[in-house]
């Protein structure tokens, strides 16, 4: 875990484990390069529990700071030349500003104007990757990971943050969560308040504004409902009543 995590944090572009142990550990990089790639391919470690250690650690002297600490829901992409890494597929990647070969993951992290920490991480799985049982074989993707949407993903980061007793804030996220509305409804059903985007044709209800109701289920109306006449024009010749 040393080395992995030095190999992140110093300069360098390339950050796959060979290059990484070079940098770490000039002077053996092949038993650097072993304990890193042990780490990643073969150690059995949760990098929630990991996550959670941090958050204990780091999130009470956050909230001391201020009080009002904000929800941020965002996926980052990491751009990503070969086809081997798992999750890695031609999506957007909102690093680049354009689609591209990358993989992608969806995160929730907690911050006020002191600083931030994310305390739900995961890859998103691609839904071509979660159906190609000799890719995932191949690659190591557990059979329990299924394929979910980034909102799905990004709920469930949610909804552990809750059970672990986080105390809630705002929830910000772009329009590519915030246009969903069925995830909008999660978010008030669990008493959150949110601010998100949304795109310029959603369409939404606030206040007074709210959709009429529809009209009682008589045989009478729901005809009027289901069927209204109509015209055709049948190759600009002649007309035909439609009922």
């Amino acid at each position: 875990m040393k080395f992995k995590r030095a190999g992140f944090l110093l300069p360098g572009g390339r950050k796959s484990v060979e290059p990484m142990a070079a940098r770490v550990h000039p002077q053996n990089v092949r038993s650097a390069h072993q304990s890193m790639h042990h780490l990643v391919a073969d150690a059995d470690w949760s990098d929630q529990a990991l996550l959670a250690a941090v958050a204990a650690q780091v999130l009470p002297p956050l909230s001391r700071k201020s009080a009002a600490c904000h929800w941020i829901v965002d996926d980052t992409g990491f751009s990503k030349k070969g086809v081997h890494s798992v999750g890695v597929a031609r999506q957007y990647c909102g690093r680049l500003g354009k689609t591209d070969n990358c993989q992608v993951a969806v995160s929730l992290s907690i911050a006020n104007e002191h600083g931030s920490l994310p305390v739900g991480y995961r890859l998103y799985l691609p839904e071509q990757w979660a159906q190609d049982t000799v890719r995932r074989k191949k690659a190591g993707v557990p059979d329990q990971v299924v394929f979910q949407t980034k909102t799905a993903l990004a709920m469930d980061q949610i909804d552990s943050a809750l059970a672990t007793g986080i105390a809630a804030g705002v929830v910000l996220a772009d329009a590519a969560y915030g246009t969903e509305t069925h995830w909008r409804d999660q978010l008030s059903e669990r008493g959150l308040l949110y601010m998100v985007g949304v795109r310029s044709n959603t369409k939404v209800w606030w206040g007074s504004h709210q959709p009429a109701p529809m009209p009682p289920a008589s045989p009478k109306n729901l005809f009027t409902i289901l069927f209204k006449p109509c015209k055709l024009h049948e190759c600009a010749r002649r007309t035909i009543q439609v009922t």
